[in-house]
């Protein structure tokens, strides 16, 4: 995990975009605690088109069938995906 200052996002841009580029997102800080989260366009599509593109899939699911998932079944798949992706 990357963490800075988020005066490092004023003063050296250039390095917080190349560490973003090459190693993923940057977590910055004010005054010890947390401000923000930098990221590349490509890894924030990523995050939400997948969200987004499950959602709309569920919606069409609905539609046309009457399967219906449980509580348990729905946030441990939901659980499973992040453990995979983390």
């Amino acid at each position: 995990m990357n963490i800075r200052p988020v005066s490092d996002l004023r003063n050296n841009y250039p390095e917080v975009e190349r560490e973003v580029c090459e190693s993923g997102p940057v977590f910055l800080t004010k005054n010890g605690y947390g401000s923000m989260v930098v990221m590349s366009l490509d890894q924030y599509e990523y995050l939400n088109g997948s969200i987004e593109a499950a959602l709309d899939a569920a919606d069409c699911q609905a539609e046309t069938t009457q399967l219906r998932y449980s509580h348990d079944e729905v946030f441990g798949s939901i659980r499973e995906g992040l453990r995979r992706v983390g």
